[in-house]
Formats: structure tokens, sequence, C-alpha cells
């Protein structure tokens, strides 16, 4: 049997399946019958050809530039894996948002080794992979609720505002609309206006419209320029007056709840790209890290011309997120060669895997 480098991970499968039978029969384990040696190959040809319809599935149409960004991920909850399929379905770059861990963080140590996560080791991480690695620092509503503790956060956010890859505050917002809540939005606004900093808003799961309708209302309160900000978790109650009000609006597109492909398809046919971003906000929980290329595929088959496609997956995203000057689309137009040899405060990416090393690539170490 041959395979070529398009079977990607498939590839190693067959190679694998080739050294333990060797042209040998093997027991089914379905139905305890003999597989022969032409029926096991016919079974890896097959599962071949579904992984090269699968991974063809997620290339953009003819016509975009098979280039996207996903501008909400959650990628320290992610495995190097997701990384990978993402490299593969055409992502060339990830913005990830500082946000809650999936329970409440109880001292403010436990946010500054975030911060530096993110900031640090996930940006690296990505690279590894083919993925530039941007993020987001900010408080966020569900943990603002504590006092003393979000005080405390908020004393050390300016230390982390100015680092390299950090594009914008956020995510904050509401989340059950406390005074506490409020407090904190409005602390960081004047902190992303301080540091010349877009602004990532996370709008409430209950009471969605009220919750947006609010949000922008202290937004332009406290001065924030609607073209620096944008909304995100959007849906069909809040696109039209985020729109008006002059704000970018973004849709997360989740598997069953927030946004689903064919909802954002005819939220796009209905108004058209302008300020429209999309992104997947995978993390911790059931998501879906390719919902960004699989949105772009499923655009184009609704007819959703290729230019529309690429400017809600990948030129608005670039277009607010680029306004600091940190993410530029030189970074992985001109990116710097894979090499996994490459080491992080002494650690790696590998455990025992052979690195993969690109042409021209040095062993330099990060530090």
């Amino acid at each position: 049997m041959t395979h070529s480098a398009d079977d990607h991970q498939f590839g190693a499968d067959e190679a694998l399946i080739d050294e333990m039978f060797g042209g040998r029969s093997a027991a089914c384990p379905c139905c305890g019958g003999t597989l022969s040696p032409a029926m096991i190959e016919r079974i890896v040809a097959e599962a071949g050809q579904m992984d090269s319809a699968r991974q063809a599935a997620m290339r953009l149409p003819a016509g975009a530039s098979g280039m996207l960004i996903d501008p909400h991920a959650h990628m320290i909850a992610r495995t190097t894996d997701d990384y990978e399929a993402m490299a593969r379905a055409g992502i060339v770059a990830v913005i990830e948002p500082a946000f809650w861990l999936g329970q409440l963080r109880t001292n403010v140590g436990s946010f500054i080794d975030y911060f530096s996560t993110i900031s640090g080791f996930e940006r690296f991480r990505a690279g590894q992979f083919g993925i530039r690695h941007y993020c987001t620092i900010g408080l966020n509503p569900k943990e603002a609720n504590n006092e003393a503790l979000a005080e405390a956060v908020l004393d050390v956010l300016p230390r982390y505002l100015a680092k390299e890859g950090v594009v914008a505050l956020g995510e904050i917002g509401y989340d059950e609309q406390t005074a506490l809540e409020d407090k904190a939005l409005r602390a960081q606004i004047a902190l992303a206006r301080q540091f010349e900093l877009p602004i990532m808003i996370h709008t409430p799961h209950r009471d969605k419209k009220r919750g947006t309708t609010r949000t922008m209302d202290v937004l332009e309160e406290c001065g924030a320029d609607p073209a620096r900000c944008v909304i995100d978790h959007n849906n069909e109650e809040t696109v039209a007056e985020v729109l008006e009000r002059g704000y970018w609006c973004a849709f997360t597109i989740y598997p069953s709840t927030k946004m689903g492909n064919e909802r954002l398809a005819a939220i796009v046919a209905q108004y058209g790209p302008e300020r429209l971003i999309v992104d997947s906000a995978c993390d911790w929980g059931v998501s879906d890290p390719l919902a960004v290329p699989k949105s772009a595929r499923l655009m184009a088959s609704r007819g959703i011309p290729a230019e529309v496609i690429h400017q809600v997956c990948y030129a608005n995203a670039l277009a607010v997120y680029g306004l600091n000057g940190e993410m530029r689309e030189q970074d992985w137009l001109a990116p710097p060669p894979i090499d996994q040899r490459n080491l992080y405060s002494g650690n790696s990416v590998l455990r025992g895997q052979a690195p993969r090393i690109d042409a021209a690539a040095d062993s330099d170490v990060i530090s």
C-alpha cells in the first residue's frame, strides 16, 4: 500500500497497519470472523478516502484566500491535535480571550499565572503547530462579583496590557448584570482607553438583549469608540442594534447553543459582511475548534460569495484586532519556520515524537 503527504494523519495509521499485519489475516473485532489481507487493505483504503473527504470539506471554495482567523478560542483548554486540525483547515491565527476556567478562582495569584500562560506558553505552543497566537487580557464578569479579588485583579492588569501579542482588553461585560459587574466593566473600559486597546465584550447568556443594550450604553457613557469594540455572542435578537450603533458584531458558533452554522449563514445573507465576525469560542466544554472553517464551507454551499466569506471569517477580525499593531498579516504570511526542537522555559511540546523541523529552521531555545 502507498500513501501521499496529502493523507496527513491517516498516513501514519496506514503505515502502522502495514507493520502490524504485513500481509497476514486477522480476526474481525466485531464478529470474530477472518479478515483476509485483501479485506484489511480495502478497509484501510476506504478509511483513507473518508479522511481525505473530511479534510476536503474543511477547505474554502475557489476564490477565497484559504486563510481563516478564529478570533475567540480558549486554546489553553484544547489539545495539540486541535491545533494541527485547525492548521490543516486553513486557520492561520487565533485570539485567546481571558475568561474563567470552569470554576471560580480564589486568589489573584491564579489570575497572574493564567494571564502569563495565555500570553506566554500558549503563544509558543500554537507556533509549534503553525498557528500564530494572540490574546486579550481582562477580568471576566463572572468573577467580578468577588469584590476584593476583583480589585486585586484590576490592580495587576496593567502589567499585562502592554505585553507582546495582547491585542485587546477582554472579554469583559455582564453575566448576571450586578452592580459589581458594572463597576468592573467601567474600570476596564477606562484601562482600555488608557492603553489604546480594542475591547472584546462578553454578552450575558441570560437576558441577552437587555444586557447587550445595557453594555453598549455603558461603553458610550465611558467614551469608548464603537469602531474599537467587538460585541460577541450575538444572536438574531441583538444583531440589528449592534450594527446600527456602529459596533463590530461577532457570533460564537457552538454545536447546539448560542449560534449555529445555519443561523449564521442566514444572518450573513441578510445583513451582509460589514462588521460581522465569526468565531468558535471553543473551550473545555462541548465545542468545536473547527467551527470557523465549517461555517465558511456551509456559507459557500448556501451561495454566499467567497469574498463575503473571507471578510467575515478573516478580514474583519484582522481589521479590529490589528488596531494596536500587535496582530499583523505578515506574522503568518512570512512566519518563522517550525522547529519542534525548540523549548519554552525548558519545556517541549513533544513527548518522544520525532520533531517537525521546517526548512531553514534553527534550534534556538526560547526562554
